[in-house]
């Protein structure tokens, strides 16, 4: 997991040494040994000290201390799930041993076990004053903890805290950034790219998220402003030149929006949506015969890509290929069965086919479906409770961003 690297701290596993305490002293062949596997742990000869804490555990078999410390050595090795176990033991043993809960915390959130690694996170970040370096480390372990299970309205307020009180942590800002996009917070993602300026005015990927934040924002102007200022930060960013040319796609400027696309291709060859819109882009230009062998190879690369199956459709069916043109929109009715533009060309087909039934039906569908959205649209805009509706699928016309 890589999520340490991601936001540019370093974080070790630590363990203070603890004696236990049993009824009656340990001998002096048990210290010897609990001695000699602390020297191999610090040498870093961890199977030896592996090796010496499990014997050392036959003579005291309720030494939280051993198993605590059998815990380090595989977390070392990144064997999380091992490490956990042991820890676990330890746990059960000596609650409140120091360093135990986070050393635990630590090898779940590494070994991805994120939602377990919360759990022990939060009580310690009650014990800890928010300033101090274990309640920074904290703060931060949980935000990005949350960010790794998508759930990133919930680690905003963590990411914020860390960055407040971590001005010159870039990459901390970018999580936050993301966070906030992601749980549609765009004022909290403008407030962040401001930030991040500060810290690297030459920032693509903080242009492209300050442009998708505009963008859900309506101010379309302001996005692709955006978008141009991350293509001259560094034209090689991944998605750059597409995150362009879709705003500028959905603003119909598709002579430009074509430009972008192919640039994006240029960059990675393989990057399908860039393919498809680049099709869409030259069908609305009124260049069909550019647009349809790049839809078919879409076909190949992505079968489940509506926009690609609805605009092989709508070319079949002008070029007279109805059988072909049928099957394309059925596939694009079954990926996207709450798409309204999808059933309107299905109906259309139908209708010129002469099957009026399916062609009524089709319409209805669309009727339905346009209705329910302009009824969001209105409970929306009075501030009532929407209309019931069927659960909406991304629209064949609209990139899941």
């Amino acid at each position: 997991m890589k999520l340490f690297e991601r936001i540019g701290i370093g974080i070790t596993f630590t363990l203070t040494a603890f004696v236990t305490v049993c009824t009656g002293q340990a001998g002096v062949p048990q210290e010897s040994q609990r001695q000699a596997a602390l020297a191999l742990e610090q040498q870093g000869k961890n199977a030896e000290a592996e090796a010496t804490w499990k014997a050392f555990l036959k003579a005291q078999p309720g030494s939280a201390e051993a198993f605590a410390h059998l815990g380090l050595l595989e977390a070392r090795q990144e064997h999380y799930k091992e490490a956990v176990l042991f820890y676990r033991r330890a746990m059960a043993l000596h609650p409140a041993m120091p360093s135990l809960r986070m050393n635990l915390g630590l090898a779940l959130f590494k070994g991805g076990e994120l939602k377990q690694a919360i759990l022990e996170f939060k009580p310690l970040l009650k014990t800890e004053p928010p300033t101090s370096p274990d309640g920074q480390r904290l703060a931060i372990l949980i935000g990005m903890a949350h960010y790794g299970l998508n759930e990133y309205a919930e680690a905003v307020p963590y990411l914020k805290e860390a960055a407040a009180r971590d001005p010159q942590n870039l990459q901390l800002r970018l999580a936050l950034a993301h966070s906030c996009l992601w749980s549609r917070q765009y004022p909290c993602v403008l407030d962040t790219y401001h930030e991040i300026l500060m810290l690297n005015a030459e920032s693509a990927e903080a242009d492209m998220l300050a442009g998708e934040a505009l963008d859900e924002l309506k101010e379309y102007d302001g996005a692709i402003q955006q978008f141009r200022a991350a293509v001259k930060a560094n034209p090689k960013e991944p998605d750059v030149h597409f995150g362009l040319g879709y705003i500028l796609w959905t603003q119909r400027q598709y002579d430009e929006a074509a430009r972008e696309f192919q640039a994006e291709l240029t960059n990675d060859p393989h990057h399908v949506q860039s393919l498809a819109y680049l099709a869409d882009a030259n069908m609305q230009l009124n260049h069909p015969e550019v647009a349809l062998p790049l839809l078919e190879k879409v076909k190949v690369m992505n079968p489940s890509l509506v926009l690609g199956r609805l605009d092989l459709g709508i070319l079949y069916g002008n070029a007279g290929r109805q059988q072909d043109a049928l099957h394309e929109l059925i596939v694009a009715a079954r990926l996207a069965p709450d798409d309204v533009n999808v059933h309107w060309r299905l109906a259309r087909l139908y209708r010129e086919m002469g099957k009026m039934g399916e062609a009524k039906a089709e319409f209805d569908k669309a009727s339905s479906l346009n209705k329910a959205t302009d009824n969001a649209l209105l409970d929306k805009m009075s501030g009532a409770h929407p209309h019931p509706s069927p659960a909406q699928e991304p629209s064949a016309t609209k990139v899941d961003k």
